[in-house]
C-alpha cells in the first residue's frame, strides 16, 4: 500500500491520480491510498501569494507527513515549493511536463470595449506577470494597447473563472496553461463537472497563448514535483520507473537559475528552459530584488563552442535589409479559402505580406498562428488576433493547442511560393519570389547567418565556393535545408545518416543577436 498525498483542490487531486496511474501502469497489482487536506495556501484567499511570509504556502503544511512517514510521497506543482535546500525530504521523480506556457483568456464580451479604449484589466496576482504581459501586449495586442492594468485574484482554477466572468470591470485572466490543460483533457469521474465548467468558460473566451520568448514560465511551471522523504531506499527503484529526466532536468534547471536570484514567488523573474532538436533552449526575462535586468534568449548546442568569438566584425555576413535580393509579386489566389471560411482551420502565418481579407475578422472562426513573435507583431499592428506562435523554433515544433479546441483542425501554412514543405501544413502562397539583379557581396566574409532558405539557396547558386565556410541560421525550416544541401553538395554524405554539415560548419542559434555576440571577438 502507498499513501499520496496533496492538497484538496481538483487540480492537485487530478495530478494525484495521473502519478498514480503512472505507478500502476509499472506495478499492476499496486494499493494505493489517497491522503487530502488544505494547505494554508488554500485556506488564506486574501492576501497575494507574494505578500505572505511563509515559504511554501502550499506545500510545507505536508512536511511533517512525510518526516513521520504518516504518508510515502506528496504531490505537488513544482513551481510552488521553495527553492532553498528541502532538508530530510527530496523530490524523487517527475512526470512529463505539461505546456509550460501561460495563457490569457478575453471575455468575447470584452474586445469591443478593449478596441475602443486601447485598454484591457485583467485578473492575475504574479508579479512576473505584471512585468513581462504588460508590455507584450501593448505591442502585440490587435491594434496595440495603451495600459494594462492587472488586478490581484486568488483561488483554484475554478474561482478564478468565476470571479473573471462575474466582475463586469474585468476583460480577462492570466494562468498557467498547463492546469487548464489538465482540468479539460481528464476523464476521471469525480472531476468530470470540473471540466464541463472549465469548457464552458472557455467557449466565451478568446485566447492567446503567450510565447516563451517574451514571457518565460515561472520556474517548473508545468511539472509535478512528487516528493518524499530522503531516507526512503524503499521506494526508490518504483520512482525511478516514472521519472521524466528531460523533464527533470529543465525544471531543476529553472529553479537553480531562480535561486541564484533569490527565489520566491515575489520575484519579477520568468525562466525557461525546453529541449529542441538542435540543441537546448533558454529565455530569461524579469527584474530582480537588486533591480538588475535578465534578458537572455538562446539555443544552446555543443558545437557552438568551434566558433565561440572566433570572427571579427568584418568577417560576418548577414541580410542587412529586408530581402534586397528578391522583390515581390502579390498572389490573389484566396477564393477556395474565404469560401470555406466557415469551417475552422489553422493558419500559420510565416509571412506577413498580402494577407487575406479574412484574417482582419477578430471573431474569425480560424485559429491564427504565427513563426515567431517578430510576425505576431506586425499581425497585431494589422489589427489581427493572434492565438499563439512557434516562437521561432521552427514549423514543426509542437503548437499544444489541442485542448483549447473541441474539435479537430487541418493546417494551412501562408508563406511565399519558394517556401520549403512542411510536414502537416499545406502552403498556401501569398505572394511569389522573384531573383532580382543584386549581386551577393562575399568578398572577405567568412561567417554567414541565413535568415531564409530561399536566400541561402540563391547565395550559393551563385557562389557555390561558400559552402565551405561558416555557416548560421535559426532552429526552423531554414536549418534543414542548409543542412540538406551541405551534405549533399559539400561533404557527400547521405542526408539519412547524421548530419557531417551540423557538426562541422553549420551552427544553429536562435536569433540574429545571439549569434552576433556569440561568434564576435
Amino acid at each position: 500500500m502507498l499513501k499520496i498525498s496533496s492538497r484538496k483542490s481538483d487540480l492537485a487531486k487530478l495530478q494525484s491520480y495521473l502519478v498514480a496511474d503512472a505507478l500502476k501502469a509499472k506495478n499492476p497489482a499496486l494499493e494505493i491510498q489517497f491522503l487530502f487536506k488544505e494547505s494554508l495556501g488554500d485556506i488564506n484567499l486574501t492576501d497575494p501569494l507574494w505578500k505572505m511570509p511563509e515559504k511554501g504556502v502550499f506545500t510545507e503544511d505536508f512536511n511533517r507527513d512525510l518526516l513521520d512517514e504518516t504518508t510515502d510521497m506528496v504531490v505537488h506543482s513544482w513551481k510552488d515549493l521553495p527553492t532553498q535546500n528541502r532538508g530530510e525530504l527530496m523530490i524523487a521523480a517527475t512526470l512529463p511536463r505539461a505546456d509550460q506556457r501561460d495563457l490569457l483568456l478575453v471575455k468575447k464580451t470584452s474586445i469591443d470595449r478593449i478596441l475602443k479604449l486601447k485598454k484591457i484589466n485583467l485578473f492575475t496576482s504574479s508579479p512576473r506577470r505584471f512585468y513581462n504581459i504588460g508590455p507584450f501586449l501593448k505591442s502585440h495586442f490587435p491594434f496595440g494597447l495603451n495600459e494594462t492594468d492587472f488586478k490581484p485574484v486568488r483561488g483554484n482554477i475554478q474561482t478564478r473563472l468565476k470571479k473573471m466572468t462575474e466582475t463586469d470591470d474585468i476583460d480577462g485572466l492570466v494562468l498557467a496553461k498547463a492546469a487548464l490543460d489538465r482540468l479539460i483533457e481528464n476523464n476521471f469521474d469525480d472531476l468530470r463537472s470540473t471540466k464541463t465548467y472549465v469548457r464552458s468558460v472557455l467557449n466565451h473566451c478568446q485566447w492567446m497563448i503567450l510565447p516563451l520568448s517574451k514571457n518565460p514560465n515561472a520556474a517548473a511551471q508545468g511539472a509535478m514535483a512528487i516528493e518524499t522523504k530522503g531516507t526512503r531506499e524503499d521506494l526508490k527503484n518504483i520512482f525511478s520507473q516514472i521519472n521524466d529526466p528531460d523533464t527533470f532536468y529543465h525544471s531543476d534547471l529553472e529553479r537553480k537559475i531562480l535561486a541564484s536570484h533569490g527565489g520566491g514567488c515575489h520575484q519579477k523573474i520568468g525562466v525557461a528552459s525546453l529541449s529542441h532538436p538542435y540543441g537546448n533552449i533558454l529565455f530569461t526575462k524579469g527584474l530582480t530584488d537588486k533591480n538588475v535586468t535578465l534578458f537572455t534568449e538562446e539555443l544552446i548546442h555543443p558545437n557552438q563552442s568551434k566558433i565561440k568569438n572566433t570572427f571579427s566584425p568584418d568577417d560576418l555576413w548577414f541580410e542587412s535589409s529586408q530581402s534586397p535580393y528578391f522583390d515581390r509579386e502579390k498572389n490573389e489566389s484566396f477564393e477556395f479559402l474565404e469560401k470555406d471560411k466557415s469551417k475552422k482551420s489553422g493558419l500559420l502565418i510565416t509571412k506577413t505580406e498580402n494577407l487575406p481579407k479574412f484574417l482582419f475578422e477578430i471573431n474569425s472562426p480560424h485559429v491564427h498562428w504565427t513563426s515567431g513573435t517578430p510576425s505576431w507583431k506586425k499581425c497585431a499592428d494589422l489589427g489581427i488576433w493572434i492565438h499563439g506562435c512557434q516562437d521561432q523554433l521552427g514549423d514543426t515544433y509542437p503548437k499544444k493547442y489541442e485542448s483549447l479546441l473541441n474539435e479537430n483542425i487541418s493546417w494551412l501554412k501562408l508563406s511565399h511560393d519558394q517556401s520549403p514543405p512542411t510536414e502537416n501544413h499545406e502552403t498556401i502562397s501569398t505572394y511569389k519570389l522573384k531573383r532580382n539583379k543584386n549581386n551577393f557581396i562575399f568578398s572577405n566574409k567568412k561567417c554567414f547567418y541565413w535568415s531564409s532558405s530561399s536566400l541561402y539557396l540563391a547565395a550559393v547558386k551563385d557562389h557555390p565556393e561558400i559552402r565551405s565556410l561558416t555557416h548560421c541560421c535559426g532552429a526552423g525550416s531554414t536549418a534543414k535545408i542548409i543542412e540538406k544541401d551541405l551534405n549533399e553538395n559539400f561533404f557527400g554524405s547521405d542526408p539519412q545518416v547524421t548530419s557531417k554539415a551540423l557538426w562541422n560548419n553549420l551552427f544553429i542559434f536562435y536569433n540574429l543577436d545571439q549569434w552576433r555576440s556569440y561568434v564576435t571577438q
